[in-house]
């Protein structure tokens, strides 16, 4: 399962997620053969996923095989977490988890095949778990946790039929294609850095420490990389033209402007002054000897061998299993069963309604004109345009203090976690904004960060639509409100996957209007434009990784559908080509959620409670969503008989 920093851009789908460039480990696992992989992959629907497409409501268990089961799952839910804060540590830091605070991942070959291992022993576990003695809460941690270790089995048999993948140190957690211009070290560590925790001198103690270790973790990725290169398994060149130059803030030898060296820059007041040199000194020393070299060894592998080497063509059909790898990301990522074409068809259909709303919203502005004319105009007027980062980031608080005091109109209850506002960091460049979780255990808050590197991409008529989504009643909403659920173990309330975060964040932006946003036909086409954006990326993901389209093609359909810049559109389409199906996951995951509710409404007639319907989704923490189905459906019958307040 999957814990994570919750970004347009995530990386791994897993029960406890980890950070883009952070790795497992395991023991090799028996090889099979390609065509017995196919032949596997393409049996029909899984056993697991059609339990978890059931409702959580059972026959109450009776009895001792009740207990025993239960106890069992108890134990394999707790021996997880430990295990996966123990093989990431630096997402057990981005957590709140600070026994880890002085490692880093092993990648070793030995370490990734251990975690091959480890993925079979846990389905085997699981398996071994008699599901219908389970009830509630229990059911769907089963739910999960099946859903997850079989896509994790699935991944490890793949990458192990590439030709050369027998012996290649990959598995579901270490992909050959786990560094590009959206995730690897040059974007993780400065964040890392924001998440570690310096509040006396043995975390300082700690932290030189994991950087003395970077250095070899950074060896070891290499090697990952140069198997994939060796494998013909690589992402696709055009791509990748920018990431060697996202290494540029952790090459400055000026240590004072290095983001790993931030945090010697300012230090608690109970740390001696004497003890305070003895850390800098010690921290320069790693740095300039150890750790800059060894990441300018591997900017110029990036620069000089990796990029040129990468794939001239563009969709993750054409890898080797190509078609078995995309097919299986989809449902990593979206969480259904949907296939490419009906993905690709739904888009479609998607984006022609909300080409006919923007429209009459466009008509609403006393526009007269082409929605291309329209855009222009929303781009290029001074009105819409912020002139510095900070009145950017005033404007974006602003929002928060007036949402903030309407969200109890739409839920039950709320989380504690407060969030913040900050700038994302200037080496992500043109990425899109994002939000950053807080720490499991609420010592440190949650942040969207907006993006002000590029003020012309981001417009005034965008703000109202991207807080709801990142911030409240989005992701920070959703992530803190997991995160405090008591009563679930760590590793669910830690748990997140693309289909369900991004779908109830992209489904949170459908409330702007009853939290008093969207108050003018601009805001209004700024929601429309984003959601007509996650729309055609169901069009655009699929088209460019199974329906052979170019990439010029796929920029075109972003600027003239979803009303995006063009500088913009082609940093979003270079996202979509190196994370095969992950652009799927928010408008299937918002379809889904508006599909529940209205079965729901349906259901109840008079009885729905829009409030209790919000908190019967996000109550559970992070579901696939075949398994939210289940909720929802107990949930219903639940409300029926539940005594009118």
């Amino acid at each position: 399962m999957t814990a994570m920093a919750v970004r347009e851009v995530p990386s791994n789908e897993r029960l406890a997620r980890r950070l883009p460039w952070q790795a497992p480990a395991r023991a090799s696992a028996p090889r099979r053969t390609a065509g017995r992989w196919l032949a596997r992959l393409f049996a029909g629907t899984l056993v697991l996923l059609s339990f978890a497409a059931t409702t959580v409501r059972a026959a109450e268990p009776a009895g001792e095989a009740a207990g025993d089961a239960q106890q069992a799952l108890h134990q394999l839910l707790d021996a997880q977490w430990e295990w996966q804060l123990a093989q990431f540590p630096e997402q057990a830091t981005t957590l709140g988890e600070h026994r880890y605070d002085d490692q880093v991942t092993d990648l070793s070959a030995a370490a990734v095949a251990a975690r091959r291992a480890h993925h079979r022993e846990l389905l085997s576990s699981i398996r071994s778990i008699d599901r219908a003695q389970l009830q509630g809460e229990d059911r769907l941690s089963w739910d999960i946790l099946a859903f997850n270790a079989e896509l994790d089995v699935r991944a490890d048999e793949l990458l192990l039929s590439v030709p050369g993948g027998a012996d290649a140190p990959w598995s579901a957690d270490d992909s050959p294609l786990r560094i590009s211009q959206m995730a690897g070290p040059q974007l993780s560590l400065p964040q890392l850095v924001r998440a570690t925790r310096f509040g006396d001198q043995s975390d300082y103690q700690h932290y030189l420490a994991r950087l003395q270790g970077l250095p070899q973790y950074l060896q070891q990725l290499q090697a990952q990389l140069d198997a994939g290169r060796l494998a013909g398994w690589m992402p696709p060149r055009v791509a990748l033209e920018r990431l060697p130059g996202e290494f540029s803030s952790l090459l400055n030898t000026e240590l004072a402007h290095h983001p790993l060296y931030a945090p010697l820059l300012a230090f608690p007041d109970q740390i001696p002054q004497a003890a305070r040199t003895d850390l800098q000194v010690q921290a320069q020393r790693i740095l300039r000897e150890a750790v800059i070299p060894t990441l300018q060894g591997l900017r110029d592998y990036l620069a000089g061998t990796w990029v040129p080497a990468a794939s001239q063509s563009l969709g993750a059909t054409q890898l080797p299993h190509g078609e078995a790898y995309y097919a299986w990301s989809l449902q990593r990522y979206n969480t259904t069963r949907r296939t490419a074409q009906q993905i690709h068809e739904l888009g479609l259909k998607e984006v022609a309604r909300l080409d006919r709303e923007m429209l009459a919203v466009m008509k609403e502005a006393g526009f007269a004109g082409t929605l291309a004319q329209f855009r222009d105009f929303l781009r290029t007027d001074a009105r819409f345009r912020f002139a510095s980062a900070e009145e950017e980031l005033v404007a974006f608080r602003d929002i928060a203090k007036r949402v903030d005091p309407q969200l109890p109109k739409l839920f039950v209850e709320l989380p504690r976690l407060p969030y913040g506002v900050r700038a994302m960091s200037p080496e992500e460049g043109n990425n899109a904004p994002h939000y950053i979780r807080g720490a499991l255990d609420g010592s440190r808050a949650g942040y969207f960060e907006a993006n002000v590197n590029n003020l012309a991409a981001w417009p005034r008529w965008t703000m109202d639509v991207l807080f709801l989504h990142e911030a409240v009643p989005g992701h920070h909403l959703q992530v803190a409100r997991a995160q405090e659920l008591a009563g679930l173990p760590k590793i669910r309330r830690a748990y997140f996957n693309s289909g369900y975060g991004e779908g109830w964040a992209l489904y949170a932006e459908g409330l702007g209007k009853e939290l008093g946003l969207y108050a003018d036909p601009y805001a209004r086409f700024g929601r429309l434009s984003l959601e007509a954006h996650r729309a055609s990326r169901l069009v655009v993901d699929t088209g460019l990784h199974a329906m052979g389209w170019s990439r010029e093609q796929a920029i075109d359909y972003l600027v003239e559908h979803a009303q995006l810049e063009r500088g913009f559109a082609e940093a979003e389409v270079d996202r979509y080509l190196v994370m095969p199906g992950q652009a799927t996951a928010y408008k299937l995951g918002e379809l889904h959620i508006l599909a529940l509710r209205e079965r729901a409404r349906a259901a109840l007639g008079p009885r729905f409670d829009i409030r209790r319907f919000h908190n019967a989704v996000i109550d559970h923490g992070a579901l696939p969503l075949t398994v939210l189905d289940g909720v929802i459906d107990e949930w219903i019958e639940t409300e029926r008989t539940r005594p009118a307040s």
